[in-house]
C-alpha cells in the first residue's frame, strides 16, 4: 500500500518549483506581485535602496508603538523595507551630515591655527563654532525629513489613490447593477483604474491567492481599515456595496449601490470645507515664518557681522538661508499637506500622452543653459575679475571706479571695491557687484522658466482641451445613453453625437471614434482604447476613460443596461462637477492670497531689504573713508573709536548677500508652489512644474527690477546725504 506521506514527500520539491512563490520579509507576496510592483510603483525603488544598504549599517531597536505606526505607513506606501530599516537610514543621516560638517570645521581650525603659535591653541582660537551649529541644526532638519518621510510616501500614495475612490466606486456600482458579483466588480475595477489604486485591488486578489486571506471579501475588509483614520466614507461606501448583495429586491439593490457613491461624494466634501476653514492660518505662519522674518533679518545682517568682528560670514549666510530656513519652510508646508484630505483632486493620465516622451527628455534644459549662461558669467564677473588673471590678461584693473567709467554720477566709488585685510582680500563691497550679482538668481530662475514651459506648454495646451471636453462631456453621455437606449448599436451612435455637437470638444472626440470604428475596422473598445490610435490617447482623462469603460462592459450585457448605465454616470458626472466647483471656489480665497504673497509682496519686500543692505554697507564704507578724527560724540567717544566697532571690511559683502537672498527666493517659490498645486489640484506634476515655471518667471523678474531701483536710489540718497555731513 502506498502511503501518502511518501508521496507527498517525493513530489513536494517538484510542486515548489512550479509554483515558485518568494516570502517579502514574511508578507507572503508571490513572484507575480513583485514584478508588477516594481513595474507599477518604481519611484519607490530609489528610497528602498537606500534604506537596504545605508539604513541597514546597524540594527536600532524602534519602540513597538513606533514600530506599529512606521509599519503601516510602509505596507500603505508598498515600500519593501523594515521599520527599522527607515529609522537607521535618519539616524545615519543625521550622523553622516554631522560628520562632514565637524570634519570641515576641524580642518578650517588647524589650517587657520597652524601659523598661530601653538597648533591647539591657535585652532581652537579659530574654530567654527558657528559654522558647526548650522550644520547641526541642518542635519537635525535631514533627520525630520528622512525619519517622517515613510508618513510622506503613505500620504502620497493615499492622495493619488483617494483621488480615484470615485472612479473606483463608479465602476464596481456600475457593474453591480447588471452582475450582483463583488469579485468580478472589483477585478473589473482593477483592470481599469490607474496606479495606485489598482495596485491595491489587485494586491487583494494576490493575498487571496497565496493564501492569507480565504475569500475577497476578507481580503477587501483587511484594505478598508487602511483607510480607517483616512476616509471614513471610503469605508462606508463599500459596506453599503457589500450589504447590497444581501438585498432581495432589485430596485432596493440598486439603491444601496447608487447611496454608496453618494456617501463618498458628501464625505469628500465636508472633509474639504473643514480643510479650507484650517488651512488659512498655517499658510499665514509660513509666509511670516518662513519669508518676511527671514527677509527682513538680511538687512540686519551688515552691522550684526561688524558688530560681531568677523565671526559671522557669508558661509554662515548661505548655509542659514539656502539650506537651514528652507527646510524650515518645508517642515511647516509639509504639516500643512498632512492636513489635506484626500478624493479630490486632478488623477493625470499624462503617461497616455503622446507628447509624453517629450516630455520626459532632457533637451529641454539645453537652450535654456545656453541663453543663461551669459548671465551667470555677468554675475560672477567681480569673482572672475579678482580670483583669475583675466584682468592682466586684457591689460585691465581690477577695480575701476564709477567715474573712471564715465558713471559720475556715483562719485568716486569702486566698481566693485575688494578689501585688503592682512594677506588676503574680502569683499566685494561695491554697488557694481552687487548689481551683477542680481544676474545670479534671475539667471537661475529664467533657466527653470524657460526649460518648464518648453517641457509643459504642448501638454498644458492639450490638458486644457480634456477639460473643456469633461465640461462639454455630461450632456453627450447623456445623449449617448438616449440613443442607445432607444435601440442603436454602440457603433453607430458615436457618428450620430458627433454630429449634433458641431463646434464643441466632444465633436473631436466622436469622430475620432466613429473614424476608428468606420475606416479602420475597430471594435468600439478598440476605437477608444488602442494603445496606437485610440481616441483617449489625445484626451487622457478619468473621466471620459471611465464613462467609455463603462459602455464597453455594460453594452455586452444589453443595449438596455448599457444604456441605463451612461445615464447614471450623467448624473454623478453632473454631480462631481458641482461638488468641484464648489470646492474650487473655497480655496480660491487661500491659493491667491498665498500667490500674491509669494510672486508679489515677497520679491518686493526682498528687493527693498537688498537695497537697504546696500545702503548700509555703503554708509560704512564712506564713513570710514572719511577724515573725522576729532569729532566726539556725547559721553567723549570719539567718531573713529565708534567705526572701528563697525569696521566695513568685518562686514557681509552684499554681493553674497544679494545672491543668498535670490537663490533663497527661488528656493521658496518652489517649495511653496508645490504646496497650492497639491492643495488645489493633489498629486498633478504638470501643473506643478507647469505654475512653478510661470511663478518663477513673475516672482524674480519684478524681485529683479525691485533690488536694482532699490540699490541704486538709496545708494545715491546715501552717498548725497554724506557727501553734504562729511
Amino acid at each position: 500500500m502506498v502511503d501518502v506521506k511518501d508521496i507527498l514527500r517525493k513530489h513536494s520539491a517538484k510542486i515548489e518549483d512550479q509554483i515558485k512563490t518568494t516570502n517579502i520579509k514574511g508578507a507572503g507576496f508571490s513572484q507575480e506581485y513583485i514584478k508588477f510592483k516594481k513595474e507599477m510603483a518604481p519611484e519607490l525603488t530609489r528610497y528602498e535602496r537606500w534604506c537596504r544598504s545605508l539604513g541597514s549599517v546597524i540594527k536600532l531597536n524602534v519602540a513597538k508603538k513606533d514600530e506599529e505606526r512606521i509599519k503601516r505607513q510602509l505596507e500603505i506606501a508598498h515600500a519593501d523595507i523594515e521599520p527599522w530599516q527607515a529609522l537607521t537610514l535618519g539616524v545615519m543621516t543625521f550622523i553622516g551630515v554631522f560628520a562632514l560638517g565637524l570634519f570641515i570645521s576641524i580642518a578650517v581650525a588647524l589650517i587657520k591655527g597652524a601659523g598661530e603659535g601653538g597648533l591647539i591653541s591657535g585652532a581652537l582660537a579659530n574654530f567654527p563654532f558657528l559654522f558647526l551649529f548650522l550644520i547641526f541644526v541642518l542635519s537635525l532638519f535631514l533627520f525630520y525629513f528622512v525619519n517622517g518621510y515613510p508618513a510622506r510616501l503613505a500620504n502620497k500614495w493615499r492622495l493619488k489613490a483617494s483621488s480615484q475612490m470615485v472612479p473606483a466606486l463608479l465602476y464596481i456600482v456600475v457593474y453591480m447593477r447588471h452582475t450582483s458579483n463583488l469579485e468580478k466588480a472589483i477585478a473589473f475595477a482593477s483592470e481599469h483604474l490607474q496606479y495606485p489604486l489598482a495596485l491595491d485591488f489587485k494586491k487583494m486578489f494576490y493575498e487571496v491567492s497565496v493564501g492569507k486571506f480565504s475569500t475577497i471579501k476578507e481580503s477587501l475588509d483587511n484594505y478598508l481599515e487602511t483607510w480607517r483614520d483616512y476616509s471614513v466614507e471610503f469605508i462606508e461606501a463599500f459596506h453599503l456595496i457589500e450589504s447590497s448583495l444581501f438585498e432581495p429586491d432589485k430596485a432596493r439593490r440598486i439603491l444601496t449601490l447608487e447611496k454608496s457613491l453618494q456617501v463618498v461624494l458628501d464625505g469628500v466634501y465636508d472633509k474639504m470645507l473643514k480643510f479650507t476653514h484650517n488651512v488659512r492660518s498655517p499658510l499665514t505662519n509660513v509666509y511670516m515664518l518662513g519669508v518676511v522674518l527671514p527677509t527682513l533679518g538680511l538687512a540686519l545682517l551688515p552691522l550684526a557681522s561688524a558688530m560681531l568682528q568677523g565671526m559671522l560670514n557669508w558661509i554662515h549666510v548661505f548655509i542659514l538661508f539656502n539650506m537651514v530656513i528652507p527646510f524650515f519652510v518645508f517642515y511647516l508646508t509639509d504639516k500643512v499637506l498632512m492636513l489635506r484630505p484626500g478624493g479630490y483632486g486632478e488623477s493625470s493620465l499624462l503617461e497616455r500622452n503622446p507628447l509624453y516622451p517629450e516630455y520626459k527628455s532632457n533637451k529641454h534644459y539645453v537652450i535654456p543653459f545656453l541663453i543663461c549662461l551669459p548671465l551667470f558669467i555677468i554675475g560672477f564677473l567681480p569673482l572672475i575679475f579678482q580670483y583669475t588673471p583675466i584682468a592682466d590678461m586684457f591689460g585691465l584693473q581690477t577695480d575701476y571706479t564709477f567715474s573712471q567709467l564715465g558713471l559720475s554720477f556715483f562719485g568716486e566709488s569702486k566698481l566693485f571695491d575688494f578689501k585688503e585685510v592682512g594677506d588676503g582680500v574680502v569683499g566685494p563691497f561695491g554697488i557694481g557687484a552687487l548689481i551683477f550679482s542680481l544676474f545670479i538668481p534671475l539667471g537661475l530662475a529664467l533657466f527653470f522658466s524657460m526649460a518648464f514651459k518648453s517641457k509643459t506648454k504642448d501638454l498644458i495646451k492639450e490638458r486644457e482641451k480634456t477639460r473643456q471636453l469633461e465640461r462639454e462631456f455630461n450632456n453627450s453621455l447623456f445623449q449617448l445613453g438616449n440613443r442607445i437606449g432607444n435601440g442603436m448599436p454602440p457603433e453607430l451612435v458615436f457618428g450620430k453625437v458627433a454630429e449634433s455637437s458641431r463646434g464643441l470638444k466632444t465633436e473631436d472626440f466622436f469622430k475620432r471614434v466613429n473614424y476608428n470604428i468606420r475606416q479602420m475596422g475597430m471594435s468600439v473598445e478598440r476605437a477608444v482604447f488602442d494603445k496606437r490610435r485610440g481616441a483617449i490617447i489625445y484626451y487622457p482623462s478619468d473621466l471620459i476613460a471611465t464613462s467609455m469603460r463603462v459602455l464597453v462592459e455594460s453594452s455586452k450585457k444589453g443595449l438596455k443596461i448599457a444604456a441605463i448605465s451612461l445615464m447614471s454616470i450623467s448624473e454623478y458626472v453632473k454631480n462631481i462637477q458641482k461638488i468641484t466647483n464648489r470646492l474650487r471656489d473655497m480655496l480660491a480665497e487661500v491659493i491667491s492670497d498665498m500667490k500674491s504673497n509669494m510672486t508679489f509682496l515677497a520679491p518686493l519686500l526682498s528687493g527693498i531689504v537688498v537695497g537697504l543692505a546696500a545702503m548700509i554697507t555703503a554708509i560704512l564704507n564712506s564713513l570710514s573713508l572719511a577724515d573725522l578724527g576729532g569729532a566726539e560724540f556725547l559721553g567723549g567717544m570719539s567718531v573713529s573709536t565708534l567705526l572701528e566697532m563697525f569696521n566695513v571690511a568685518l562686514t557681509i559683502p552684499p554681493y553674497y548677500l544679494q545672491i543668498a537672498i535670490g537663490i533663497y527666493l527661488v528656493q521658496i517659490i518652489f517649495i511653496l508652489t508645490g504646496t497650492l498645486v497639491t492643495i488645489d489640484s493633489g498629486e498633478d506634476k504638470l501643473e506643478k512644474i507647469s505654475k512653478t515655471g510661470k511663478n518663477l518667471r513673475t516672482g524674480i523678474l519684478l524681485y529683479f527690477i525691485t533690488a536694482l531701483l532699490a540699490t541704486m536710489i538709496l545708494f545715491v540718497l546715501s552717498t548725497v546725504v554724506l557727501g553734504g555731513l562729511i
